[in-house]
C-alpha cells in the first residue's frame, strides 16, 4: 500500500491550497489566546474597603473609620459609634484610642479602587471577604469546562469529523463568552463560563489535528509546532492590549466575542480531513477534497487517486475507536499522558506566577505572552531537525534546572531570579508545544483526535492544580519551584521510553502505531538472531563455491 503522503505528493507541500489552510486554521486559534487567560483581568481583585455612607462625619473620622490593619479588607469601626463621637467633636487618636473601638463587617457593601479597573467580576458580584473563595473557584470552573470539553470533543471529532467539531467549539466559545456579559448573578456567570470552557481548548485541538492531517511533510511540522502555537500567542499578546483600553469586564468580553463572527465564512473555505474521510470509507469525498486542492494549486490529478487496496487497508481500523484504546497493549499511552500532565503543570504554574512579576497586571500579562514567541520558534526548529525523544527530554531538563538554581540565588538579586524563571517558562512552553505535535504523530487517524483530546484532558488537570501548587509558597517560598522541577526531571528520563517518530509517516491504523523501541534484545532472541545470520552467511558461501 502506498503511504497517504506518497499518494498526494503531486499536490506539492506548499501550494495555494496548503497556504490557505495553514493561514485560516492559525487565525481560527487566535480566540483561544484571548480566552485562556482573560480571567487574569476578569477576576482580579482591586483595592477595596468597606463602603461608608454619606453621613455627616468630620474629615478626621471619615479617614479613620477603616482600621489601618484592615485596610482593603473586611471591617470598619461601628458606624453608629463613630457618628456619635464625630457629633461630639472628639478627635480620633487624640481624644479616642481607636484600638478600643468595636468593629463591624461591611454591612453596607464595599468601595473599590478604579485606578486599574473600572469593574471586574469581583466588584460586580462582591466576591470578597466571606465570598472570596468564589474568586479562585471561578477559575477552577473554567478549567473544569476545558477538561470536560477536551475529553469529549476528541471522541466526537473522531466519530463525526474534524471540521464540524472545530466550528461547533468555535461557536461555543463565541456564544457563551457573549452571553456572560448579561449575567445577573455570579452563579449565572459561572455556569456560562463552564460552557465557554467546553470550547476553549477543544477548538485548538480540532484545528491542530485537522491541519496535521491535511498538510504534509515539513509544512505539517511547521504548522503543528509553530503555526498553531503562534496563533495562540497572537491572541495571548493582544489580550492585555485590548484589556488596557477596555477597563470594565463587560466591554472586554464583548470585544473578545464579537470578532468571532468573521470566522463564519471559513466553513466554506476549510476542507474536511481527507485522512479522516478515508478512515470512514468516504472515498469520493476524500477525492473531492484532493481534486479541489489540485485546482487551487493548478496541478493535474491522476484519474484514480486512492486505489482500492489502499482504501481497504486504511479501513482496516474502521471500528470506531474509544478512549479505552489508548490504554490497551502499550505503555506508550500512559507515558504520553504523564508527559502532557508534567508539561502543562509547569507551563501554567509559571504562567500564572509570571503574571505577578510586575506591578501593572497588563504589563505582567504582556511579558508572559511575549516569552512564548521564541519558545514556539524553538519548538519548530527542534521538530524540524531533532529526534522527538531527545527534544522532549531536553526541554524538560532545561525547564527544571533553572528552578533548582533559584534556591541558590540571594533574594536581593531579583533580576537573576526573574531571568531563571523566564528560562524555565520558555522551556516548558517549548515542551508543551512539542507534545502537541508529538501526540499527533504517535496515534493513528482513527484515534488521533481522541488521543490528542484525552492527553489534553489529562494535561488540564495540571492547569487546575497550578494555583494550589503556587500557594505552597506560603509555607516555603521555593516549594513550588522544587515541586515543578522535580516533576520535570523525573519526566525527562521517562521520555526515553517513548517511540521515535522523527521523519516517519503518520500512522493510519492501530497496527501501524509505533511501539516502544528496545535498546537491548533479550539474550535468547539475540543469540537466535546471531545464529540465523551465521547460517545465512554459510549458505551464501556454499552457493558461491
Amino acid at each position: 500500500m502506498k503511504d497517504y503522503e506518497e499518494i498526494v505528493a503531486f499536490l506539492d507541500q506548499w501550494g495555494c491550497f496548503q497556504k490557505a489552510v495553514f493561514l485560516l486554521l492559525c487565525v481560527s486559534i487566535i480566540p483561544n489566546g484571548f480566552g485562556a487567560f482573560n480571567l487574569v483581568f476578569l477576576t482580579d481583585v482591586p483595592d477595596h474597603h468597606c463602603f461608608i455612607p454619606d453621613l455627616n462625619l468630620s474629615e478626621e473620622w471619615r479617614k479613620s473609620i477603616i482600621p489601618k490593619t484592615e485596610l482593603n479588607r473586611c471591617s470598619r469601626y461601628r458606624l453608629d459609634v463613630v457618628q456619635n463621637l464625630s457629633d461630639r467633636g472628639l478627635i480620633p487618636g487624640r481624644d479616642i484610642n481607636l484600638t478600643d473601638l468595636e468593629e463591624e463587617r461591611c454591612v453596607d457593601g464595599w468601595s473599590y479602587s478604579t485606578d486599574i479597573y473600572l469593574s471586574t467580576v469581583v466588584t460586580e458580584f462582591d466576591l470578597v471577604c466571606s465570598d472570596q473563595w468564589a474568586q479562585p473557584f471561578t477559575t477552577s470552573v473554567f478549567f473544569i469546562g476545558v477538561l470536560v470539553g477536551s475529553f469529549f470533543s476528541g471522541q466526537l471529532s473522531d466519530r463525526y469529523g474534524r471540521k464540524p467539531i472545530l466550528f461547533a467549539t468555535m461557536a461555543a466559545q463565541a456564544i457563551f463568552t457573549f452571553a456572560q456579559v448579561f449575567s445577573t448573578s455570579w452563579t449565572m456567570f459561572v455556569i456560562l463560563l463552564f460552557f465557554n470552557g467546553l470550547g476553549q481548548i477543544s477548538n485548538f485541538v480540532a484545528a491542530l489535528v485537522l491541519g496535521a492531517e491535511v498538510l504534509t511533510g515539513n509544512v505539517r511540522i511547521l504548522y503543528s509546532s509553530m503555526g498553531t502555537c503562534l496563533g495562540f500567542s497572537v491572541g495571548y499578546i493582544l489580550l492585555p492590549v485590548v484589556a488596557y483600553f477596555l477597563r470594565d469586564w463587560k466591554s472586554l468580553l464583548m470585544a473578545l466575542s464579537l470578532p468571532c463572527l468573521v470566522y463564519i465564512p471559513l466553513w466554506w473555505l476549510l476542507p474536511e480531513s481527507p485522512r479522516w474521510l478515508l478512515s470512514r470509507g468516504r472515498v469520493k469525498e476524500a477525492e473531492a477534497v484532493i481534486r479541489k486542492a489540485a485546482r487551487w494549486n493548478k496541478v493535474q490529478t491522476p484519474t484514480v487517486i486512492f486505489e482500492t487496496d489502499s482504501v481497504n487497508e486504511t479501513k482496516s481500523d474502521k471500528k470506531p475507536s474509544s478512549v479505552l484504546d489508548l490504554f490497551r497493549n502499550s505503555s506508550i499511552r500512559i507515558i504520553t499522558l504523564f508527559h502532557s500532565f508534567a508539561m502543562t503543570t509547569g507551563y501554567f504554574s509559571l504562567s500564572f506566577n509570571s503574571a505577578q512579576l510586575h506591578a501593572d497586571p497588563y504589563m505582567s500579562c504582556f511579558i508572559a505572552a511575549v516569552v512564548e514567541i521564541p519558545a514556539y520558534v524553538s519548538s519548530w526548529i527542534a521538530l524540524r531537525f531533532l529526534p522527538r525523544r531527545l527534544s522532549v527530554s531536553g526541554t524538560l531538563i532545561l525547564g527544571s534546572l533553572p528552578l533548582f538554581i533559584l534556591l541558590l540565588v540571594p533574594e536581593d538579586l531579583f533580576g537573576v531570579s526573574l531571568a531563571l524563571e523566564m528560562v524555565g517558562k520558555y522551556a516548558f512552553t517549548t515542551g508543551a508545544s512539542l507534545m502537541f505535535a508529538y501526540t499527533t504523530e504517535l496515534y493513528p487517524t482513527s484515534l488521533r483526535n481522541t488521543a490528542t483530546g484525552t492527553t489534553t484532558t489529562v494535561s488540564r488537570t495540571g492547569s487546575c492544580i497550578s494555583p494550589f501548587l503556587l500557594s505552597l509558597g506560603g509555607y516555603f517560598s521555593f516549594l513550588p519551584y522544587v515541586t515543578i522541577g522535580s516533576l520535570g526531571a523525573v519526566t525527562a528520563f521517562v521520555a526515553l521510553l517513548l517511540p521515535e517518530t522523527f521523519k516517519q509517516p503518520l500512522p493510519e491504523t492501530l497496527q501501524q502505531m509505533p511501539e516502544r523501541q528496545r535498546y537491548v534484545n533479550p539474550p535468547a532472541k539475540s543469540a537466535e538472531k546471531w545464529l540465523s545470520r551465521l547460517e545465512h552467511q554459510r549458505n551464501i558461501t556454499h552457493d558461491k563455491a
